[in-house]
């Protein structure tokens, strides 16, 4: 065991030096399986909502209401969510929004109306939306530099993963105990993971130097590295990798922290591909099973493959983050590129029925999820850490507001109207991956104006 010279340890390079070990596996797998059940009870609604509007026969408008009140509960969350987190610390607002999230989803399966659907779908999306910000942030904080992307990737492909099992649970359970057993079975396997994280999610020690916190907690998370240096003699704790920034809590000061020098360019792309993203995906996880319903799947089938394409694209977005780490952002830009000529060929019915059809929608739902799984890495990299959560909020927050508008937009777009209908839908997603595209392209301009080596500075 080595013994730290007493005076001031770099804890941006302490953790920088420590080999992708032990305590990061532990991390990444508590941190995928947070967004395992929060992706399990976000995509539990499209599962129940062919039986919701086969029993209670509501319109589309109605439809588009439920649809979109968890994309707008979650808008609101994930800012209250990140700025909570920047100040009271990761490790509270996760766990928090966990139990929130669980005992919400439960309640929606006791709902007796549309309206009672979209007031608790939209209360459970504010725990949702809450602790994606800070499980990014503490993830972050915690790698090397070299993983920084693709840990957040790999976390979200545990969404992803989430999601996708939603699906059997919805064909198992759904013609035994209705739609509503989907929301209860979500609900309690979320909860009973909830309880595990009290005793075992850490701190982000990144979060607890910026803070200023006492050196007893620094000194306890970073034990958790398991490098066998003693911190006893240490009374000084600093970032050597990080500009200062403002110790205010004001939300509007610590707002301009966001648009700091390359900043000022670098956050509106990420929020602006991140909504043309979230249009996209939101579409697809919303009207996803009724579009291919509407195309002649059988709705079990269309559960299946939707399941299948969500988990495809997040290995897909891991595998594109691979390039994404060494090479730039830029790398983003190929899964929806590819996605575009396939969603127009769709679109336009060149594949009509059968294996093709089916072969068509799982390759094009793969690069829609593939460029949305990239495009979340990047939301928070570029931060200080005291302000990193707050700018990964930020993130999620402007682009809700195409995930809010993605279910009207398709009801009103008249995407819901048959086979026809769902063919435009697929003509539509093609323009947002065009978006995407274009955004990325230029943010890689801008991100190289940033310091080499330091991404999360200005």
């Amino acid at each position: 065991m080595t013994t730290q010279v007493a005076g001031t340890l770099d804890v941006a390079r302490f953790i920088q030096d420590q080999p992708f070990g032990r305590s990061h596996v532990i991390l990444l797998l508590l941190c995928s399986l947070v967004t395992f059940f929060d992706g399990q009870d976000f995509t539990a609604l499209p599962y129940a909502l062919p039986y919701i509007r086969d029993e209670w026969g509501i319109g589309d408008s109605a439809t588009a209401w439920v649809a979109a009140a968890g994309n707008a509960g979650q808008m609101v969350g994930s800012l209250f969510g990140a700025y909570l987190a920047d100040r009271v610390g990761r490790r509270p607002v996760i766990i928090a929004c966990t139990f929130g999230s669980a005992i919400l989803t439960t309640a929606v399966g006791f709902a007796t109306s549309p309206d009672m659907i979209t007031v608790l779908r939209f209360v459970s999306g504010l725990a949702i939306g809450g602790l994606l910000a800070p499980v990014w942030s503490l993830s972050i904080e915690s790698m090397p530099r070299s993983m920084r992307a693709t840990s957040v990737t790999i976390i979200m492909l545990g969404f992803s993963f989430g999601a996708a099992s939603a699906a059997p649970i919805a064909n198992w359970i759904a013609p035994v105990l209705g739609w509503q057993g989907i929301f209860w079975v979500c609900g309690a396997m979320t909860l009973a993971f909830a309880l595990i994280l009290l005793p075992t999610l850490p701190e982000s020690a990144r979060w607890l130097v910026a803070k200023e916190q006492s050196p007893e907690r620094i000194r306890k998370a970073l034990a958790r590295f398991d490098s066998g240096e003693d911190h006893a003699a240490v009374d000084r704790f600093i970032l050597g990798d990080e500009r200062a920034t403002t110790k205010s809590e004001n939300p509007l000061r610590k707002g301009r922290e966001l648009f700091v020098g390359a900043l000022l360019y670098v956050t509106p792309l990420i929020w602006l591909a991140y909504f043309f993203s979230s249009i996209a995906i939101y579409l697809k996880n919303a009207y996803g099973v009724l579009f291919m319903e509407a195309l002649g799947l059988a709705r079990a089938d269309a559960a299946w493959l939707s399941g299948a394409s969500g988990l495809a694209g997040a290995i897909g977005g891991v595998a594109l983050l691979a390039f994404t780490e060494k090479r730039g952002p830029g790398w983003i830009a190929i899964a929806p590129l590819l996605g575009i000529p396939t969603s127009l060929l769709v679109g336009y019915g060149y594949f009509v029925g059968g294996t093709p059809l089916a072969a068509a929608l799982l390759f094009g739902a793969v690069f829609v999820g593939a460029g949305h799984a990239a495009v979340i890495s990047i939301t928070s990299i570029y931060y200080p850490s005291a302000v990193r959560s707050f700018g990964g909020g930020w993130a999620s927050f402007m682009a809700k507001f195409g995930a809010v508008a993605a279910p009207f937009i398709g009801a009103w777009a008249g995407f819901l109207q048959g086979e026809a209908g769902a063919r435009q839908g697929y003509v539509f997603t093609a323009a947002c991956l065009l978006g995407i595209v274009v955004c990325v392209l230029v943010l890689a301009r801008f991100t190289r104006r940033l310091p080499q080596g330091a991404p999360d500075t200005a």
